[in-house]
């Protein structure tokens, strides 16, 4: 006799089972209903989201799995987006992200992190003396914001303490728009540069990047009152800065647009960068690569660009190409200092 035999058979064929009682399915949920805005900052799994004229608090939904989420996201929300004091939204989608600013650890290192989304201008912030101004952090920059598809701007402070001009030659083959700006004795900025920084900044999405103690809070303060990022002595020994901001945050002007302060870099990996994509931001020496050799690395003896120059007169063709060489050299880790 079998262990069901004495029981009816449609009690038996009744009986729930314990497994498989809700339908499963791998279509998530539209959320059609979520709602739109932007990330300002993140802070230990809690992102702060600007929407229209009000601040929601959100934290990230769970089948989001491992996606990450940075400042500039664009990101939609559903629970709660009121923004009322102790009131907790979900972020369930990320929007595709127009442009992504990213470093890695090292050049050896093709793992990126991702510094801020769809910001439209890297302002490279660099001061004239203390601490001394470092072309190499530059140039990698310069290659970063080439390969993010942003558009730089080399933003030189603390000019009261030096003669910027020798430090702006550089870069003058390169056509990078630049912004002097001078301090103040009580450690402020002054006027006209923060006119001119403001002028340059209107309406867009820049994100400020630089060492420690080049004055990125410094700039931030003074282009949005109220702020009060934190801002510190270089110290006298290292020459270096101190990490006065420890994250990423976006801020509005008053004007219109946004500007993201970042932590202090000590250096700018570009592991993830492709060396031969470099020439292709240089419009006027690019048809040159017809004539190298297969496999070029644009900075080798067999190199067609040189002939190019010379052969097409190109306007300071020499130094554009220097510029070119001493970006890959960059990328490459040869150059020093």
């Amino acid at each position: 006799m079998g262990r069901y035999d004495h029981l009816d058979e449609s009690v038996v064929r009744e009986r729930p089972s314990r497994r498989n009682t809700r339908p499963r399915s791998k279509d998530r949920p539209a959320h059609e209903d979520a709602v739109t805005g932007m990330v300002v900052g993140v802070d230990r799994g809690r992102y702060t989201v600007r929407v229209q004229d009000r601040t929601v608090v959100a934290m990230r939904a769970r089948e989001l799995g491992r996606t990450r989420i940075v400042v500039g996201d664009v990101v939609g929300m559903v629970g709660d987006t009121s923004g009322d004091p102790d009131t907790l939204a979900r972020i369930v989608r990320v929007e595709d992200r127009r442009t992504v600013l990213r470093r890695s650890a090292d050049d050896s290192d093709t793992v990126e992190r991702v510094i801020v989304a769809n910001a439209e201008q890297l302002v490279i912030v660099t001061a004239v003396a203390d601490p001394e101004p470092r072309t190499r952090m530059v140039d990698r920059c310069l290659v970063a914001a080439y390969d993010a598809g942003m558009d730089p701007l080399l933003l030189l402070t603390k000019a009261d303490l030096g003669d910027p001009e020798e430090f702006l030659s550089h870069y003058r083959a390169l056509d990078v728009p630049h912004v002097v700006s001078r301090g103040t004795p009580d450690g402020a900025l002054d006027a006209a540069g923060v006119a001119e920084i403001g002028r340059h900044l209107a309406g867009r999405t820049s994100v400020l990047v630089g060492h420690s103690g080049v004055g990125k809070s410094t700039v931030v303060n003074a282009l949005v009152p109220g702020t009060d990022r934190a801002t510190g002595p270089v110290n006298v020994v290292t020459g270096r800065g101190r990490h006065t901001s420890s994250s990423a945050v976006a801020l509005e002007l008053a004007g219109g647009g946004w500007v993201v302060d970042t932590p202090g870099v000590r250096s700018f990996g570009l592991g993830h960068v492709d060396p031969a994509t470099f020439v292709e931001h240089f419009e006027d020496l690019a048809p040159g690569t017809a004539l190298c050799p297969r496999g070029c690395s644009h900075d080798e003896p067999a190199c067609g660009l040189d002939e190019w120059v010379r052969r097409e007169s190109v306007p300071h063709g020499v130094e554009r190409l220097g510029s070119l060489r001493r970006l890959l050299r960059s990328r490459s880790g040869e150059e020093r200092g």
